[in-house]
């Protein structure tokens, strides 16, 4: 009598990205390009979502706007890495916001990337996300 054994892969825990953004279509043309990309996105349109989210969800990444109702994204920010459940959590800031003092702000409280919208195409953010995961995923 013969035993067949069958070997089944392990299959890799898919790594979750929280969005908190409040353009639905942005959310919604980025959450699609993501999860093509194999990533579960949950969405948020508000930073005091977000934060809840976040605590829930604990995500591997999360991309954050910072003009958003509730809460802004500045202080969105803040809270997370100040948060023991959280403050490990890389965040990725996409903006409009521009400025120079803007910038140091968002780094100084411990984002690990600021993107501009403008000055990025879907593709490049996709390929930053990627980049901050694998080597946040490594550590």
């Amino acid at each position: 009598m013969t035993v067949s054994c069958y070997l089944f892969p392990v299959l890799e825990k898919m790594q979750k990205i929280i969005f908190i953004e409040d353009e639905s279509a942005l959310q919604k043309t980025f959450g699609e390009i993501l999860k093509q990309e194999g990533y579960e996105v949950i969405s948020a349109l508000d930073g005091e979502t977000g934060i809840r989210l976040a605590k829930t969800q604990k995500p591997d990444l999360i991309l954050l706007d910072l003009v958003l109702p509730k809460i802004n994204g500045f202080d969105v920010l803040g809270q997370l890495k100040k948060d023991e459940e959280t403050k490990e959590i890389p965040v990725i800031v996409l903006t409009n916001l521009e400025g120079a003092e803007d910038i140091d702000r968002v780094l100084e409280l411990g984002a690990t990337t600021y993107l501009v919208k403008e000055n990025y195409s879907l593709e490049e953010v996709v390929e930053k996300v990627r980049q901050t995961l694998k080597r946040y995923s490594s550590l």
